[in-house]
């Protein structure tokens, strides 16, 4: 060992150092690499992603080669710190301890964190490169791999532990895939990534936050004049409509507009051949999420259903149109009769219907109404006072007020909403604060 010149030794230690300087950033890297973007690279042909995802697949493996080649190396540059002290300093345990010292600052700020951080960085890119060292290497040092991965196995069994814990296929939970989508919306645009949020939503939304509620369904009604009938058929902006007899609690079927309209003026049409073109009415239970009836819809070829409480109440209608609107946003706000839009005026209040769903108002406004109980304006306000209101009366509806325009049919037809952040009071609001002070 004397022989051996001191610069070989020096030599030999920075490259060990370098190695070890690989296996760390090698280590990061293929831990930190997106599993995600390599299955998409993997599918469009790259090699380096498919040997990637193999490896990655196996990890008591590629773990077992990294660290077992890192540990070798990090140990034989201990050992040649010893003879480099030896060679110059002889047994002098000071200086032994001085270059050791100096060999942990050294494999600490080379061969670990610096190396470590680039992996981290870099790691989509190198993990790919650094796959054609790894695969063949497992390959080369398998037997002492196994051997190694003999006791890992066993110590892990002892403790309860799955010996290939990456063998599970990753599965992301809705709110941590909601989660990754909004992350990413830099990288997609935002029409896009509404589009998104919104399909994720599906599942917690039901029929009955999207659905037309009873009071505003138009229906077709057989009992009244066949000359009146025919005039609403002339005039509806509706593909379909409920036929019934004088309300939605006797359905007889759906009408599609567009197949009678071309046989209205001929004279043998009447009463009993527009019977005769109604298609049965489509159920549809409260409580079913969009995504399902989504795929309702899709599996029975329909288009429109009346939502039915548990006693077969009709309690509204819900189209496939408002469920693609829940998907990419309103688009059929310029029929006539379609909800306006909604936005706070100068005064810093907002007319709405009372029919109008709470969900929307939420969206539209900003506010943060209930949606766990009634799912209108008008059914908000009849839970909270218990009672049909007055017109020109305010209330506090969940630190929002709410002023009662116009009331008909023992329900609430119009009311006006003040923006909580405005500061601006209803008319009730400032008589009640002028009779207090």
């Amino acid at each position: 060992m004397d022989q051996i010149p001191l610069s070989l030794l020096v030599g030999a230690l920075i490259a060990l150092l370098a190695l070890s300087a690989f296996f760390s950033m090698s280590e990061t890297a293929m831990m930190a690499a997106n599993r995600y973007r390599l299955r998409h690279r993997a599918r469009e042909g790259h090699l380096g992603a498919k040997l990637t995802l193999k490896l990655l697949t196996r990890l008591d493996r590629l773990l077992g080669v990294i660290l077992l080649g890192n540990n070798l190396v990090n140990i034989a540059a201990a050992a040649l710190v010893s003879l480099i002290s030896l060679r110059l300093f002889g047994n002098d345990e000071w200086m032994l301890g001085a270059l050791t010292l100096l060999l942990t600052f050294a494999i600490v700020v080379f061969s670990e964190i610096t190396p470590k951080v680039i992996g981290a960085a870099y790691a989509d890119l190198l993990s790919e490169v650094l796959s054609f060292v790894f695969t063949p290497l497992i390959r080369l040092l398998y037997p002492a791999i196994w051997f190694v991965n003999l006791f890992v196995a066993a110590l892990l069994r002892l403790f309860g532990l799955s010996p290939h814990p990456a063998a599970n296929t990753e599965k992301l939970t809705p709110e941590e895939l909601r989660t990754l989508v909004m992350e990413s919306r830099a990288l997609i645009p935002v029409r896009h990534g509404n589009i998104l949020m919104n399909l994720l939503d599906l599942g917690k939304i039901s029929v009955e936050d999207v659905m037309t509620p009873r009071g505003g369904v138009e229906i077709l009604d057989v009992d009244a004049a066949w000359e009146e009938i025919r005039d609403r058929l002339v005039a509806s902006h509706h593909a379909r409509l409920p036929v019934c007899r004088e309300s939605l609690d006797h359905v007889l079927g759906v009408l599609s507009v567009r197949q009678v309209l071309p046989r209205i003026a001929e004279p043998e049409f009447d009463l009993n051949a527009l019977l005769a073109q109604l298609l049965p009415p489509y159920y549809i239970p409260a409580g079913t999420t969009l995504i399902a009836q989504l795929g309702f819809f899709q599996e029975n070829r329909q288009r429109f259903g009346f939502v039915v409480n548990e006693y077969g109440e009709i309690l509204g209608l819900v189209t496939l149109e408002d469920i693609v609107e829940e998907i990419v946003g309103e688009f059929t706000t310029a029929l006539p009769g379609a909800p306006r839009q909604l936005f706070w005026d100068a005064t810093g209040g907002v007319m709405v219907e009372g029919s109008q769903s709470l969900r929307d108002l939420n969206r539209k406004l900003g506010l943060d109404f209930p949606l766990d109980g009634p799912k209108t304006l008008n059914g908000l306000i009849l839970e909270h006072l218990e009672d049909i209101p007055e017109t020109r009366v305010s209330l506090k509806l969940h630190g929002v007020t709410v002023e009662v325009v116009q009331t008909q049919d023992k329900s609430i037809k119009i009311a006006r909403i003040y923006c909580p952040e405005s500061g601006v009071q209803s008319p009730e609001d400032r008589k009640q604060q002028t009779a207090r002070n």
